[in-house]
């Protein structure tokens, strides 16, 4: 199948958008990255990142070549996608209380700092910003998106799957995407 869309699998950081673009390379969408960032005891099977992404509205000639393919994009990096390319946003979202944790160890981990606000503030922030990031791009012709739960991703993956995969055109190997699922790197959990 031939896609005409830029394949963009975003969240915030820690929201299993790592494992979504294994999912995706794994089943037949080829996922645009550089590999500068390694794998690390955070993310074990890699990033997944495009360090261009950081600069699209400075320079978003690397979408040219991202036509076909998924790229991962933090839900901020949104906002600077020029018009002239149709975009298919894959929105992951997690219980945030494990986002919060995940992003606590992995700063620990590099023996950085966290900031200031408190965990109730930080939860209700990043709501509010991916409710506006999902209302801004439903309010442009050359955005289709679709909510994808981390957690129900890995408690019911079949269905998750699926939906996925109509999203994309259904014929990506869901089998593939299945397996790529690890559910031994959900480490933070909360009930």
């Amino acid at each position: 199948m031939k896609r005409d869309y830029v394949t963009i699998v975003s969240g915030l950081p820690r929201s299993g958008t790592s494992m979504m673009m294994k999912m995706l390379d794994e089943a037949g969408l080829p996922a645009l990255t550089d590999q500068i960032r390694k794998a690390d005891a955070d993310n074990p099977k890699g990033y997944y990142e495009f360090e261009l992404v950081k600069k699209t509205r400075q320079d978003p000639s690397w979408l040219a070549g991202a036509t076909g393919k998924c790229v991962k994009m933090v839900y901020r990096l949104l906002y600077d996608l020029p018009d002239g390319y149709q975009y298919r946003v894959i929105l992951m979202r997690r219980n945030l209380d494990e986002v919060l944790q995940s992003q606590e160890v992995m700063l620990e981990r590099s023996g950085k700092g966290g900031g200031t606000l408190s965990n109730d503030k930080l939860k209700a922030m990043f709501q509010a910003e991916m409710e506006k990031a999902a209302r801004w791009m439903s309010e442009r012709p050359n955005f289709a998106f679709i909510d994808v739960n981390y957690n129900q991703m890995l408690a019911e993956p079949r269905p998750q799957v699926k939906r996925l995969n109509d999203f994309l055109g259904g014929d990506l190997s869901e089998q593939k995407m299945l397996e790529a699922i690890d559910p031994n790197l959900y480490r933070q959990r909360k009930s």
